[in-house]
């Protein structure tokens, strides 16, 4: 439908269905959508690892309940922590709404440290095959935000541009998809053609997060800032400025990585001398 030229949100129902006081909601159905997928694409690697079917189950079933954890918990802390000084209560209180991806991942993070020791294996080694498995969740997760008509973009007049319901009545960009096409699509496109040769370890890791915070730094310059925390004096979000720690990271781990390989080929190289 179109108002003014510009695209009108339609009327979609967050709520799929209900069975007695269960809802199913469209948030919930695509990150169950990003498991199972991520599950399947898990066990199309398993065979280049020495672990089992039940370590692998394992670590993806810790990992996805990192994600909700830390989702929440970094949420309430990185969005909504003076809420929280008010009312401790509100940590709890899921209902409400209120997830974030870097306390997802500082989340998973914790689960893959935890597991790794339990499958006698490194910390980046997990984190190389867990990485490209990560994009098929934030891509389902965006379009459970579009769904839902939340987390929009910024006002704008390009033709694609979305009036959104309590919005402001004003064309937006349909940030959400932005993210979608560069965190979800774009981002596992990169990682699973990388990691499909032997990487150094920690390359696949570090890749992930420079791209993920580059592609996320990029997508915010389009997204509508949190009401409550606006915009830094230099002009950058709260969700940027928690990327650029990010990219860093990943930038120092591929370096990282390369490094140590050249170092063991140039000492391989001394012993055969």
């Amino acid at each position: 439908m179109v108002e003014n030229s510009f695209l009108v949100f339609p009327n979609i129902d967050p709520i799929i269905f209900s069975l007695g006081p269960l809802h199913v909601r469209w948030y919930g159905l695509m990150y169950l959508v990003g498991f199972v997928a991520a599950y399947l694409l898990a066990h199309k690697r398993l065979e280049n690892t020495s672990w089992s079917k039940e370590q692998l189950s394992d670590l993806l079933f810790w990992s996805f309940v990192g994600v909700i954890l830390g989702g929440r918990i970094g949420y309430v802390l990185f969005y909504q922590f003076e809420l929280f000084l008010a009312e401790p209560a509100y940590l709890f209180k899921i209902w409400a709404g209120g997830m974030s991806f870097h306390g997802g991942l500082i989340g998973v993070l914790v689960a893959m440290y935890w597991r790794a020791r339990k499958m006698n294996s490194t910390f980046l080694q997990v984190g190389d095959f867990v990485a490209p498995l990560v994009p098929i969740g934030l891509g389902a997760g965006r379009i459970g935000n579009f769904l839902n008509a939340e987390l929009w973009g910024r006002t704008t007049d390009v033709p694609w541009a979305i009036i959104f319901p309590n919005a402001g009545n004003v064309p937006r960009h349909p940030s959400q998809l932005y993210e979608f096409a560069l965190e979800g699509v774009l981002l596992f496109i990169i990682l699973w053609l990388y990691s499909a040769k032997p990487r150094p370890v920690g390359a696949v890791s570090g890749l992930f997060l420079l791209g993920y915070g580059a592609f996320r730094f990029i997508v915010e310059f389009f997204r509508e800032p949190d009401a409550h925390l606006g915009l830094y004096d230099i002009g950058l979000s709260q969700g940027q400025m928690l990327c650029i720690p990010m990219i860093g990271l990943g930038l120092w781990l591929m370096v990282r990585a390369y490094r140590q390989q050249s170092t063991v080929t140039t000492n391989n190289q001394s012993n055969k001398a």
